[in-house]
């Protein structure tokens, strides 16, 4: 089964993007080579661009606050597992804790490091790190992987609030989701959306054997999924196939 998701907000969508990077630079890190650590770099420098939006910051504080809230509320409820959920509401005040003490924007602790900068103005360039462009870039990556990637965690660690705190919070919204399974008629599927209630995400797995790949469009009253085909170039084809799915609307 492959796992596709749509964000209903913009707040959403950032959130899922440095998700994508953070996995990314967990990948390169343990890594030797040269090269996967410029491209740890590389991905560190895009978390950067992508924190550096300005009501990042308190929209993970807002809606930590929100889910601790909706949490609380179940306190008073025999069904519930106090301690489980004390541990949850305990996760949470951690996370936003660390998130709040963390002075200015997720990766600003970087932003004076003069190394750093001379970098990060030249690796978008296409070459641009050539030894001869940047000879202190080049002499860094003669280092032993070992002195290489001590390097590159201690940068990572100014993240790390960011991290934990995006982690958390997605689980949290994923977790809210209840998955049942659908079917499309002729590739398309359509499904109104109960007024009054506010959707962040959409979670939908299908079948990955049949080479379909939804195409996922949604706002507050509606999603529709359209199943689509590659065709031997590449371009997406409407399949009009009946194909069950399962589906998670997460609030």
């Amino acid at each position: 089964m492959v796992l596709y998701e749509y964000p209903f907000n913009e707040s959403i969508r950032t959130m899922l993007r440095l998700e994508h990077l953070f996995d990314r630079l967990g990948q390169l890190l343990p890594r030797d080579a040269a090269v996967d650590h410029h491209f740890a770099l590389v991905t560190m420098f895009e978390i950067m661009d992508v924190a550096a939006r300005a009501d990042l910051k308190s929209d993970l504080l807002k809606e930590l606050e929100r889910h601790k809230a909706q949490l609380v509320a179940y306190r008073s409820n025999p069904q519930v597992s106090q301690a489980a959920l004390d541990g949850v509401i305990g996760r949470i005040d951690a996370a936003f804790q660390a998130l709040n003490q963390q002075p200015g924007k997720a990766g600003q602790a970087l932003a004076g490091h003069e190394w750093l900068t001379s970098v990060r103005s030249r690796i978008n360039i296409p070459g641009g790190t050539c030894e001869f462009d940047l000879p202190v870039y080049y002499a860094w990556q003669q280092h032993a992987p070992a002195s290489r990637r001590a390097d590159l965690l201690g940068w990572v660690a100014t993240l790390e609030p960011l991290a934990q705190a995006l982690q958390l919070l997605l689980g949290l919204v994923r977790d809210a989701g209840v998955p049942h399974k659908v079917v499309s008629q002729g590739g398309q599927f359509q499904q109104s959306l109960p007024q009054g209630r506010s959707y962040q995400l959409l979670r939908l797995r299908i079948d990955g054997s049949d080479g379909l790949v939804p195409e996922i469009t949604g706002h507050r009253l509606m999603v529709q999924v359209r199943l689509m085909r590659p065709d031997t170039d590449g371009r997406l084809r409407p399949a009009a196939v009946d194909m069950p799915f399962e589906l998670s609307l997460c609030a």
